[in-house]
């Protein structure tokens, strides 16, 4: 995956060296956020300040578990829960949002169910982590296109949250359903017999 953590300083260079600087910046400032959150003088009790929640990485699965198991046919949300061990009730207000976006088609009654509404290639996990998600941004400033703070022009430290957050949008908008399918596919599974 050379060329993953490229920054838009470097989006020409996609050296190892350049993937290691970056890749070091990311992994820099996740330390960082859980140093923060495992702070006592903080007030912080443990766990990341940056998370994607259950219902951002359940929107995946399900989506995935979708693109993995089409036949053509719709799917039940019974038959997704009990493939991916996540309630169906959960199951439901994510489908319900996935359905309301236009990202999955749905039929009623006994032999309805969901199916994607495109093909697996044209979606990426950060279409649906920012719809179940919203933002995707480390700090509020970068999310308005008009920043209103009055530090704007001289905050150092606003350079370091747009490099991280360009590394998030990197990762997450060039990989699609379609890429989590075929690595999905081409893992092992784990055989225990002896």
């Amino acid at each position: 995956m050379d060329g993953i953590f490229v920054t838009n300083r470097t989006l020409k260079d996609t050296s190892k060296q350049t993937n290691r600087i970056n890749k070091g910046i990311v992994e820099f400032l996740v330390d960082l956020c859980y140093y923060s959150s495992n702070n006592p003088r903080l007030g912080y009790k443990g766990g990341y300040v940056m998370k994607i929640s259950t219902k951002g990485r359940y929107a995946l699965r399900l989506m995935l578990d979708l693109a993995l198991n089409n036949t053509g046919e719709y799917i039940t949300i019974k038959s997704i829960a009990a493939r991916q061990e996540i309630s169906e009730k959960y199951l439901e207000q994510i489908i319900s949002l996935l359905n309301r976006a236009g990202y999955v088609k749905s039929v009623r009654g006994a032999q309805g169910g969901y199916k994607l509404a495109k093909e697996p290639v044209e979606y990426t996990v950060g279409m649906i982590l920012r719809l179940t998600e919203g933002s995707l941004s480390p700090i509020d400033c970068l999310d308005d296109d008009t920043n209103d703070c009055s530090r704007c022009n001289r905050c150092v430290t606003k350079d370091v949250w747009k490099e991280l957050y360009d590394a998030i949008c990197n990762v997450v908008d060039n990989i699609t359903l379609q890429n989590l399918v075929e690595k999905q596919l081409n893992m092992v599974p784990f055989d225990f017999s002896i």
